[in-house]
Order: structure tokens, then sequence, then C-alpha cells
């Protein structure tokens, strides 16, 4: 996982789940990136974060979930006493009930611990019991912080009851769950196959049985973006993790990661990251 200019934490290492406790800086501009993030607030004054269009404001012990791939920023924040914990979208796909839940409660950006105070203290023992794991010095920490990761999901599953009225309510339907393992399944299929020569939307949806519009409105509700953006998001996080390689060109890269020339390859990546292909790589190879 490239953790470079992730909103000012410092991470340990470079895994499918990474926990970090506090930063000084107080903002960081708006983002999006194929890792989902949980957030336990810290004590402060002020405490606010933007998802999508949507800004909220926390209070110390609030859980913000923000879900692979969503817009986010830090307009002000005091994160000190705070503790991030960031896992791959990979890691999250690979599980369909995993998915299932994101989908569920895609709408779902804030626990209260005023609201839901005995869930809240569920949780947040599930973060501390994270954080505890991936920080002491006796082994398998990744996988000990996956199996508390997958607690804090099902938790989260087995209490939806008492938090959908948190959800935003946008207007759409849940798809059913064989329509989602057929969209999951595309998405392996893509981020296996990112140099095929039709990837389109009408290629996919052939592929998932299902009608090119129901296909584009079920993606949108599994994923929360559009098709074409989450593919170019895919494509600049596959071309990330490609640009320390040495042995590869820019333009291999890009070939490698399914654009078809450099400028369209420029200019997505420049979309996305707010910078370069090659500053990027230049600020990755100068930290090794």
């Amino acid at each position: 996982m490239d953790t470079s200019g992730y909103e000012s934490f410092s991470f340990k290492n470079s895994r499918a789940i990474n926990v970090a406790d506090g930063s000084e800086e107080r903002t960081f501009p708006p983002h999006r990136h194929a890792y989902g993030e949980i957030i336990l607030t810290g004590s402060g004054d002020k405490n606010l974060y933007k998802i999508n269009d949507s800004l909220y404001s926390l209070q110390e012990g609030d859980i913000l979930l923000i879900w692979p791939m969503e817009l986010h920023e830090i307009t002000d924040a005091d994160r000190m006493g705070s503790t991030l914990i960031q896992y791959s979208n990979n890691f999250a796909d690979s599980l369909f009930d995993f998915k299932r839940i994101m989908n569920l409660c895609h709408g779902l950006h804030v626990i209260r611990k005023s609201a839901h105070p005995r869930l809240v203290n569920k949780l947040t023992g599930e973060i501390d019991k994270m954080r505890k794991v991936f920080f002491d010095s006796k082994g398998n920490n990744e996988m000990r912080c996956a199996s508390r990761l997958m607690e804090f999901m099902l938790i989260i599953d087995k209490n939806q009851e008492d938090i959908m009225g948190d959800v935003i309510d946008d207007g759409t339907k849940n798809v059913s769950e064989n329509t989602l393992w057929n969209i999951i399944s595309v998405m392996d299929y893509i981020k296996n196959n990112l140099t095929a020569d039709d990837l389109s939307q009408t290629a996919m949806a052939e592929r998932a049985g299902i009608s090119k519009d129901y296909f584009s409105r079920a993606f949108k509700e599994v994923t929360g973006i559009g098709y074409s953006k989450w593919l170019n998001i895919v494509r600049v996080e596959k071309a990330i993790s490609l640009l320390p390689e040495e042995g590869l060109s820019l333009t291999e890269i890009a070939m490698l990661s399914g654009f078809k020339s450099i400028p369209s390859f420029n200019r997505v990546f420049s979309e996305y990251e707010n910078t370069s292909p090659s500053k990027m790589r230049k600020k990755i190879t100068s930290s090794y």
C-alpha cells in the first residue's frame, strides 16, 4: 500500500492494513483512494471532516467511516489524539460478506458516541485491539489486525437495525446479493485484466449477465461512483504500485495500467493525484 501523501500519518509499513496514531496537520485537501479508512476521533474543540458533499462535525469518541474511493477531506480537525485505520480495497473485495456490509452501509459515515454509546464502546474496543496488535512484537501483526477488522465489520452488521437510521437515504435500493456478487466478479476481472482490449461498460454488463443500464445503476450503488471514474482510479492505483519498479519506463507503466497513450495517462493521473507520474515516482524512490 502506498501511503505517501495520505493525510500526513506516519505508517509503520506498506501493507494491506495500516494503523497510525495522531498527526499535527489539521487539514488535508480533497482526495480519494482505493483504501477504506476508520477514524476514531480524539479530543479537541474542532473536528470537521467532509465526505463527498457532506460536512461532519465530530466529538471525542465518535467513529468516522470513509469507504474506498470516496472523495473526502479534512477541513479542520485536532488529530493528535485520533487513531486512523486504513485497509486495502483488495482485502475488502476478497470477502463477499465484507463487500455486502460495505454496500449496505455505504451511506453510513459517522457513528456517534452520544447516540450509540454501547455500540461505539464495542467498536472502540476493536480499534484499540487493532492498535495494540499492529505495534506489538509478537509477529503475524497484519493477520491478527485483519481478524479484528473483520470483527469490527461484524459488529456493524449485527447492529444494522440500530444504525440504519443514520444511513443517508439517497433514494436507491440496495442491489440483490446475486447482482452484488456479479458486480464484484467483474471488478476482480478488471483488476486482473487491465490491459484487456474491451473493458467497456457494455462488455462488463454482458459479463455480469445484466443490461447496460442496470449495470450502470448497480455498479454505482455498490461502489458509490460511476464505472468510468472507478476504472480510472483502479488504473491510477495500478500505476502507483508500478512506479517503484526502476526497470519499467513510464510508458510501460501506462500500458500495463491500461492507458492507451501517455497524454491520457498523464492527464488522468494528475486529475486524481494532483501531481504527475514522474513527480510521484521521484517522491516514492527518494523515500527508499
